[in-house]
């Protein structure tokens, strides 16, 4: 008999995360071509400073994070778990005081798996319940995780434009269902061996608008627009209930949102200046009253001299959604430290700390550090 969870529509009394600001580390473990992985944990260096990366957040007053259980490196071998570069990391955020919300599948899977079988669901729900089960067994009640990170936007990437795993063009319809299937497998597992488990389900929240004044325009715009919910609607059985959607598994939404997620139909960029551009309260309060459901912006940032301005703006449009009633449950900064970019190798400049040098440390952006702490001293003059 399948159990559901009813989860409640209004707000929260209480926050729903340990701390509203939060850091997102890089996690993709994506492959570029056959045998190209690229492993964004090792490359920003995160795997060898673990303790210190989560210590830097922590005495940045950014007490929840979103990391990664590596899929690729725990089971290398089918049904063998080797937690060896998963505890290290459970252990270190738990001696910094950190929450972490741990993210099972982004972008990367173990190798010699088809992702287009039903061995790849089987496998994956196998691995979230040993997952569940180890947590469980660290003495953890109700740990926060984002089975497949981004379904929209891997299914877009990896099967439509190609850009990495699983490489092919024209599928992306079947990919997201089957990562809803994946998905919605390892939800199910997890909420077995850990009822109190809660799902932040990632995806872009983007806008699509048009120049052109005719019906057909505006009606493809919105089309398009529209997309961006199939996989929180098949998640939740509103779309495609065949795939086993629940409402109960939709828990929390988590909304990456950057300077470009908004653009023309013709692929044009929109920008604030012009009259399609809407403000990010607004998006957010569709998101809320379409699913009735705690949000997250669960990725933000920009790059060099706007991460600044960026986050401020970004936090006033929150706070605004949140007094018209929207359920914004937190904000995290992307990427918390820098990376080697996994499209194209260059440095991502738009981390709150830099890469590391020959010594481990990494510098701190100063301008990034004092937006940061002067919207925590906002926050808490409002009670949050």
């Amino acid at each position: 008999m399948r159990v559901t969870h009813p989860l409640p529509s209004q707000r929260h009394d209480q926050p729903l995360f340990k701390s509203f600001f939060q850091g997102s580390f890089a996690c993709s473990t994506a492959c570029r071509g056959e045998g190209k992985r690229v492993d964004l944990v090792i490359n920003s260096g995160h795997d060898m400073l673990l303790e210190k990366d989560y210590a830097q957040l922590a005495a940045n007053q950014l007490l929840t994070a979103r990391d990664s259980a590596r899929w690729y490196l725990i089971e290398k071998t089918p049904g063998d778990y080797d937690w060896s570069t998963f505890l290290p990391m459970l252990h270190a955020a738990e001696n910094n005081g950190l929450e972490i919300i741990w993210e099972l599948a982004h972008f990367g899977w173990p190798d010699g798996l088809d992702i287009w079988q039903p061995a790849f669901v089987d496998r994956f729900a196998a691995f979230a319940r040993a997952m569940a089960c180890l947590m469980r067994d660290e003495g953890y009640e109700t740990p926060f995780f984002t089975p497949v990170n981004q379904i929209s936007f891997w299914a877009w990437a990896g099967a439509e434009a190609a850009l990495f795993n699983p490489g092919v063009t024209g599928r992306g319809k079947a990919l997201k269902q089957q990562l809803v299937r994946a998905s919605l497998a390892a939800m199910r597992a997890i909420r077995e061996e850990l009822p109190g488990a809660r799902f932040v389900l990632t995806d872009p929240l983007v806008h699509i608008a048009t120049h052109e004044a005719s019906a057909a325009a505006r009606e493809e715009a919105q089309r398009q627009h529209d997309a961006q919910f199939e996989a929180w609607d098949m998640l939740s059985g509103r779309l495609m209930p065949e795939l086993g959607g629940d409402p109960s598994l939709l828990d929390i939404i988590g909304l990456n949102y950057y300077p470009d997620n908004q653009w023309y139909l013709n692929g044009d960029p929109l920008t604030p200046e012009q009259a399609e551009y809407r403000e990010l309260s607004s998006l957010l309060l569709e998101v809320w009253q379409r699913y009735q459901r705690p949000l997250l912006i669960a990725e933000t940032g920009a790059e060099g001299d706007k991460r600044a301005p960026w986050l401020r703006n970004v936090v006033a449009q929150v706070m605004q959604a949140r007094d018209q009633g929207a359920d914004v449950e937190g904000v995290s900064i992307f990427p918390v430290v820098d990376y080697p970019s996994w499209a194209d190798d260059r440095r991502s400049p738009g981390g709150l700390f830099g890469l590391p040098d020959a010594n481990g440390n990494r510098t701190i952006c100063e301008p990034y550090a004092l937006e940061l702490r002067s919207q925590h001293i906002r926050m808490k003059s409002l009670g949050g």
